[in-house]
């Protein structure tokens, strides 16, 4: 883009200045133009390959372009009609060549080595790598999750099934047992065979009470035996009888005599009194 720029604005130069000095004179000024152009463009690079920049430079180079920019578009301007649109047409490749070597440097500046590029790939590989375990994992955690779900539901149905058939049969057989009591000749056999606590006075027969009963409060314990006194007993009890009992006949007898003590405390007597 840069070589067809500078051969057109030398044509362009060449047509204009030739009408009114030599064509070699001509000739010259548009070399002058490109080569001005083409230098300060070859001085930038060479700044860049060595790490470095030159605003004056850049700025320098920024103006023949738009010099040669403005050359084709004022040629286009002052051409027939007929060739306007061509003229307008590449009257921008200067600014634009410009741009793309301004592009390129700046690709330059983030260009990296193939060993950091294979590193980069490698990472990015490793990190689709590890996402793709993850999706999986997560996918298989989500299909367990979901059979367990179904195991228990269909599980809990069938429990629910059962208990409501137990239900419906402990329904009926309560019913049986209502139509029994309530039916005279069935209500005078029942009555018949029970004891009666009254002289010439026969008992109701009742049903049994079906729903919740309360609950038996638990036997208070004694108080705890001391290692002198638990010592005492088991040497009684294991002496009670010749020969000496062993350490399961003694530990019923104990318990049965309605004395308490811990598994751990009642054999660590049976080991110091033997």
């Amino acid at each position: 883009m840069t070589a067809v720029s500078m051969v057109l604005t030398l044509a362009v130069v060449v047509m204009w200045l030739g009408q009114a000095m030599p064509k070699g004179v001509a000739l010259v000024v548009g070399l002058g133009l490109d080569g001005g152009w083409l230098a300060t463009l070859a001085y930038e690079r060479r700044l860049a390959a060595q790490g470095d920049h030159s605003t004056p430079v850049t700025v320098v180079g920024w103006v023949f372009g738009a010099a040669a920019t403005g050359v084709l578009v004022a040629h286009a301007l002052m051409a027939e009609k007929d060739s306007v649109g061509a003229w307008l047409a590449v009257s921008w490749l200067p600014l634009a060549a410009k741009a793309l070597w301004l592009v390129h440097g700046l690709w330059e500046q983030t260009a990296l080595t193939p060993n950091a590029l294979d590193a980069i790939q490698g990472i990015q590989q490793e990190a689709r790598d590890e996402a793709a375990v993850a999706r999986a994992r997560l996918r298989s955690d989500a299909a367990t999750e979901e059979t367990r779900l179904t195991a228990v539901t269909q599980a809990g149905a069938r429990v629910a099934h059962v208990q409501a058939k137990t239900a419906e049969a402990l329904a009926e057989a309560w019913s049986t047992l209502e139509k029994a009591r309530q039916g005279e000749d069935t209500s005078r056999a029942l009555t018949s065979v029970t004891s009666r606590v009254t002289p010439d006075v026969t008992p109701r027969w009742e049903l049994p009470v079906w729903g919740p009963s309360e609950a038996v409060p638990a036997l208070e314990s004694g108080p705890a035996l001391t290692d002198e006194a638990l010592d005492v007993l088991v040497d009684e009890i294991r002496h009670s009888e010749v020969p000496t009992l062993s350490y399961r006949e003694m530990a019923v007898r104990f318990r049965t005599a309605g004395h308490s003590a811990s598994e751990v405390r009642l054999r660590a007597a049976w080991k110091r009194v033997a």
